[in-house]
């Protein structure tokens, strides 16, 4: 069984940063694609950002420019530097990775932007 635990949400002002960290613990032997997704109450979990491994990073298009996402796979570590926030990115931040052939979730990280 493998294990996402993400930190680094909290409470920003509008323009502020914010850098998320996911890591991975248990038995693992693969590691596919690395990302993170958001949600806010009433809507569906969108895609922010995703780094494949030996692919290209793929970003929504809201947060391209402001976002990056970076991984170790040594350290099984996924990371979300969030810049020039705004308050619409605020939501309940969840990474997803693929390992082992299989999907996992992390537990999520309130990030809110006060205008």
């Amino acid at each position: 069984q493998v294990q996402l635990v993400e930190s680094g949400g909290g409470l920003v002002q509008a323009g502020g940063s914010l850098r998320l960290s996911c890591a991975a613990s248990g038995s693992i032997f693969a590691i596919s694609a690395m990302g993170w997704y958001r949600q806010t109450p009433g809507k569906q979990r969108e895609l922010v950002a995703t780094a494949p491994s030996g692919g290209t990073i793929n970003y929504a298009d809201s947060v391209k420019g402001r976002f990056t996402i970076s991984r170790d796979n040594v350290k099984q570590t996924v990371h979300l530097e969030m810049n020039s926030l705004k308050p619409e990115d605020t939501a309940v931040y969840y990474c997803k990775g693929t390992f082992n052939f299989h999907e996992y979730w992390g537990q999520g990280t309130q990030v809110t932007v006060s205008s």
